[in-house]
């Protein structure tokens, strides 16, 4: 929605980005800005940089920007009305609401009341009678009473509509129940409860509402564990079960299993700070939520195929990233002469706590886990597959930043191949010069074509006239960074511009000065997406220079004017393009001034 620009002024002016980005990243201040490690994507150093003067922030590596209202929408997850609504009662402000969104916000809540009214009733169905199966399962499991009222897990009734006629006596509507996911529709249009005769595992977010459910069935039917779908209030991409408790853990990390009851095991054994991923891998989503509680992780998936498949995966996800990560593999049970996997919860259950804090305290770091998968396809006495071994451990080696850590690891590696340290350490530096090679030949070719440099990052905002929009942007910077220079009137049309977007801010800017408000990127975010502001905000922070402001701006208007005569046909005049051509050659040539 467009909220009144008034009340977005307001709302910015009372929403320091700095206050307001600093509760959740460190930033440090380097000349007039703040850096800091990004909350968007995984970095070692930091290239997250907070304008205190412009009240943007933009990242250098990922290129995300934008004001303080773009940068809730991305850390909370949020859509644009609820991080101005986010924003608002963090300020102490009324929103003033149209009647479409002030419904949608109706809405949202609504299928979060229903998830707690739904989450409440199936923990009652579990003190009753009908609820008897489920605590027998619980017993079966060693799931004490306090933990299962912690974790606030219920009972759904082996009955096909015990939820829905429950909640529709509440007030609740069956589109609502619906749009919760927690009925189903038949071909012939009539409805059932989806979770039916299961344990209940309500999914909390870390903000505290009920945003999804998980369940475990209590036979052997199929499907064993079923989760909730995608909604308007929950996305399994962005949200990790038992993270609303273990963000509160003491313990220096947190561990990241499968399952969701190997949480709840964990957490009963002491090991507050487990987490799980709701039945997905781990998505770069999830990394910048962790990122707000801790900069370690233990992974801790299961010790079967599949388990090491997802471990590499998540490693390659956390590689360069800020995290020191470790893997705690589960060894194997012997169980009727047969070695079977085992998960955190058969663990703990059949070895104790105190031998998986032995196991945790001795987990290996990724790059040991990585090496032992490496070394598990050679058969070592094998000289030909001694050579593959080294070909293969070099070039994940040389994927290391850290020379100290190429050469520890690769001696490692030396004494497990049975070569000398001296051989293994040239094949990696060999290893490592080609992947410098790669790099250097993958940027040599991004150089000889510099004008798909000049181009933004998100393909929808290409550009059709690189000359005409370098002038463009010079224009938004030089009115951004100084409000003298707007000129007393109008002296483009937005149309004249060959971006529509760039045109558009234009025009935008030139309202906001009109209505005798200051111009300033922040306040661009009621009027666009965040793919646009972030280009906007990339847009700012290249150099310019107001001290010819004047005169450049006068430059970069004219090249604008020229272009979009060439476009509409009004320089056919032969001359007249010579003219404009020498004087690029002679003046700035739509160059950035400064």
């Amino acid at each position: 929605m467009a909220f009144p620009q008034s009340f977005m002024d307001e709302l910015v002016a009372r929403s320091d980005i700095v206050d307001v980005v600093g509760s959740y990243v460190q930033l440090a201040r380097k000349g007039s800005n703040l850096f800091g490690l990004c909350p968007f994507h995984n970095e070692k150093t930091g290239s997250f940089s907070v304008s205190p003067d412009k009240q943007i922030y933009y990242c250098f590596g990922c290129k995300k920007g934008g004001g303080v209202v773009n940068f809730i929408m991305d850390i909370e997850n949020l859509t644009f009305p609820d991080a101005v609504r986010f924003l608002a009662k963090r300020a102490g402000l009324e929103v003033p609401e149209e009647t479409g969104d002030r419904e949608a916000g109706r809405h949202r809540q609504r299928l979060l009341d229903l998830n707690r009214d739904a989450a409440r009733f199936y923990y009652q169905m579990l003190q009753q009678p009908e609820g008897r199966a489920v605590q027998a399962y619980l017993d079966r499991r060693q799931i004490r009473r306090a933990t299962a009222v912690k974790f606030g897990m219920g009972a759904s009734l082996d009955s096909w509509d015990a939820l829905l006629t429950a909640m529709t006596k509440k007030g609740y509507t069956k589109s609502e129940l619906l749009d919760a996911g927690l009925v189903v529709q038949n071909r012939n249009g009539g409805l059932y409860d989806k979770f039916r005769n299961r344990l209940m595992l309500p999914v909390i977010d870390t903000r505290g509402d009920v945003v999804a459910f998980g369940s475990r069935v209590l036979d052997k039917s199929e499907p064993k564990y079923m989760n909730s779908s995608e909604t308007p209030v929950y996305s399994k991409r962005r949200v990790l079960y038992g993270l609303n408790l273990a963000k509160k853990t003491k313990r220096p990390n947190i561990i990241l299993c499968e399952g969701n009851l190997d949480i709840v095991t964990l957490h009963q054994a002491g090991f507050d700070n487990a987490v799980a991923s709701m039945g997905t891998a781990l998505t770069v989503e999830q990394t910048r939520l962790l990122s707000r509680f801790t900069k370690e992780l233990v992974l801790c998936y299961d010790n079967d195929n599949a388990g090491k498949i997802a471990t590499e995966r998540a490693l390659q996800i956390l590689n360069s990233s800020e995290f020191s990560v470790k893997v705690l593999q589960l060894p194997r049970r012997l169980v009727d002469g047969e070695y079977v996997k085992q998960d955190a919860d058969d663990f703990i259950k059949f070895q104790g706590p105190d031998a998986f804090e032995r196991l945790l305290n001795g987990s290996e770091n990724g790059v040991e886990f990585r090496m032992a998968q490496v070394a598990g396809k050679y058969d070592l006495t094998n000289d030909e597959a001694r050579v593959a071994y080294c070909e293969e451990i070099s070039g994940l080696l040389a994927s290391l930043p850290s020379a100290v850590e190429r050469e520890i690891y690769a001696f490692r590696a030396a004494e497990l191949a049975k070569i000398t340290p001296e051989a293994m350490k040239q094949e990696v530096q060999r290893a490592f010069k080609r992947r410098l090679a790669q790099e250097k030949k993958a940027e040599l070719r991004k150089d000889l074509n510099p004008t798909a440099q000049l181009q933004p990052k998100d393909r929808s905002l290409r550009y059709d006239n690189i000359r005409s929009a370098r002038a463009e942007e010079g224009v938004l910077r030089l009115l951004l960074l100084d409000e003298s220079l707007f000129p007393a009137e109008m002296p483009l049309k937005p149309e004249q511009f060959s971006s529509p977007l760039l045109g558009r801010v234009f025009g935008l800017l030139w309202q906001v000065r009109e209505a005798g408000r200051l111009p300033s990127a922040a306040l661009l975010s009621n009027e666009l997406s965040s793919e646009e502001m972030s280009h906007i905000t990339a847009i700012c922070q290249q150099p310019e220079s107001v001290q010819n402001g004047r005169q450049a701006l006068a430059d970069y208007i004219r090249i604008i004017q020229t272009e979009a005569d060439k476009r509409t046909g009004a320089a056919a005049d032969p001359l007249l393009a010579a003219t404009e051509k020498y004087k690029d050659k002679k003046g700035t040539g739509g160059k950035q001034h400064g």
